[in-house]
């Protein structure tokens, strides 16, 4: 602050009605602006009465002015002097005797929002005590009852009309024979919405339209095609080793021919959005979604024509998908069905895969909840990013995070979208543990492979390889294997990200108590202590 800033009468406007602290932004908030609920404005001093810094008014001068100006002048030479002794006593933190401590970091005084659009001035507290013994209490629930199989398929009829109940024996994947239409004829892939947002896949499409036919198994006077689903699906969470995991899979032999990791259909194109923040667009029909899957059933199928070499290993091929959203976005519901009074969405991604595909593999890559938060952040905040930012939309999406849960269950505030969307970082993501829960209600424990992206960071080979027992396919040759292992990482941090440095040290404390009940029970449920993350 400079000298001029101390003068008063200052004829600027400002409304002070809502002034609030500024939150506490632990080693370096002093370098934030400080609002305080100091209002200089309303004391009795003319609007153009300045604090002069030369000598003092005379005894005679002071005679001719009133009593009342005289008082309001001592006032403010008063006041104008409390202020810049706190500049000079704590000169070397740049702040003032008004500023908050850095240590005073629990209760915080926050903005709470009514609404996704909307901030209200109510100031509330962040009480992390209760917070956690709220969230630890309300962690012991009663398991989801799973909606009845006919209602499921009621819910989107089409899709099983076109996947069958059973698949072929003798092929690993999930196979099946569709009647050819010759409407198709010309170019099957023609239609695809996936050709217009992949320019890898429409290649890939390219080329099997070229010898399509070749490929068509011949019956009774009729053409089929043998159509597949993904045999496992690594469905998440976002910024924990996904997509490097996915493209190591697939230099194993008998893990091939994916043409996209992350078509999002289950949770999001199925359903008509590609983001949410830009509605509705257009449904992405099932057909267009098993396309991503025929460069692998057209080399089980020449296998089974006897086109191949004589490998029966074709026979063994599986293929997969890795769509970072499957596990925990469920927000195509309330997009579709708001008018309903449900606080949950009545199906989950889960129950659709699990109705299909009731031997699907489901593999899950997780990370210390509080580091993945942050490159979370760092990855999809384009500008303006910063360890202090960082922090405070931390504390902004806590605050929102325990309003509602003041109101509702923890698994309706996880669920919700429109929490979510208030939330300035993606808060829910890191609540692993609810999502869990709720995949073990329809697909078995063994049929759930969860990996922590600290052990595959530090030992590779013995990560992958469990993962290559868990799908139950050969060993690997010696020549693959180092190709595996020297293969880049994929998706790493930016550069700049990286010269942004950590978080805050308050900011993962803060963290790691909001985490640590949730942690808890994931480490119970999984009965393994790795997943406290109390080491990292």
């Amino acid at each position: 602050m400079t000298l001029s800033d101390c003068k008063y009468g200052s004829n600027t406007q400002t409304d002070h009605s809502h002034r609030l602290h500024s939150l506490p932004m632990a080693e370096n908030y002093e370098k934030r602006p400080i609002r305080t609920f100091f209002d200089f404005r309303h004391t009795n001093v003319s609007e153009n009465l300045v604090v002069k810094w030369g000598p003092l008014l005379s005894l005679t001068q002071l005679r001719s002015v009133s009593k009342v100006k005289v008082v309001s002048f001592l006032m403010g030479l008063t006041l104008t002097f409390l202020v810049m002794a706190s500049y000079i006593l704590t000169w070397d933190k740049k702040g003032s005797l008004f500023t908050p401590s850095p240590d005073h970091f629990r209760p915080v005084v926050v903005l709470t929002s009514t609404a996704a659009d909307e901030v209200s001035s109510e100031k509330k507290l962040i009480d992390m005590k209760w917070l956690v013994k709220n969230i630890s209490s309300k962690l012991e629930y009663t398991p989801r009852k799973v909606p009845d199989k006919k209602d499921i398929i009621e819910t989107d009829s089409r899709l099983f009309s076109v996947i069958p109940r059973h698949f072929l024996p003798g092929i690993k994947s999930p196979c099946w024979y569709e009647e050819f239409s010759s409407e198709l004829s010309t170019d099957p892939y023609k239609r695809n919405l996936f050709t217009l947002r992949s320019k890898s896949f429409k290649t890939v499409c390219d080329h099997l339209k070229t010898n399509f036919h070749q490929h068509l198994h011949h019956r009774e006077s009729k053409l089929f095609r043998l159509r597949c689903l993904p045999f496992f699906y690594i469905i998440g969470q976002p910024k924990c080793g996904t997509t490097d995991l996915f493209h190591r899979l697939l230099l194993h032999p008998e893990v091939k021919f994916n043409t996209m990791k992350e078509p999002h259909w289950w949770t999001r194109k199925r359903f008509g959005y590609i983001r949410f923040k830009d509605g509705f667009q257009e449904s992405f029909p099932v057909e267009d979604y098993l396309d991503l899957f025929d460069l692998a059933a057209h080399n089980i199928q020449k296998e089974i024509s006897g086109n191949s070499s004589g490998d029966h290993r074709t026979l063994q091929l599986i293929t997969g998908e890795a769509s970072a959203s499957t596990m925990w976005d469920n927000q195509a519901w309330s997009y579709l069905h708001g008018d309903r009074e449900e606080t949950e969405p009545p199906f989950l991604a889960q129950d659709f895969i699990h109705t299909v595909q009731p031997g699907a593999k489901i593999i899950i890559m997780l990370r210390d909840p509080v580091e993945r938060l942050y490159s979370d952040y760092l990855y999809f905040k384009m500008a303006n990013k910063s360890a202090e930012d960082f922090h405070q939309k931390v504390i902004e999406s806590v605050q929102l995070f325990q309003s509602c849960l003041s109101e509702r269950s923890l698994r309706s505030c996880v669920y919700n979208t429109s929490l979510s969307n208030a939330m300035p970082v993606r808060l829910n993501l890191g609540m692993y543990i609810i999502f869990l829960l709720d995949w073990l209600t329809v697909f078995h424990r063994e049929q759930i492979l969860v990996l922590r992206l600290e052990d595959y960071a530090a030992n590779l080979n013995v990560t992958i390889k469990k993962v290559f027992d868990f799908l139950s396919v050969g060993p690997l040759s010696e020549q693959v294997e180092v190709a595996l292992t020297k293969r880049p990482m994929s998706n790493t941090r930016r550069a700049a990200d990286r010269n942004l440095g950590p978080m805050l040290p308050a900011t993962r404390d803060f963290l790691r108590e909001f985490h640590q009940p949730l942690n808890h029970k994931l480490a119970s449920v999984l009965d393994n202590k790795a997943f406290l993350w109390s080491n990292t």
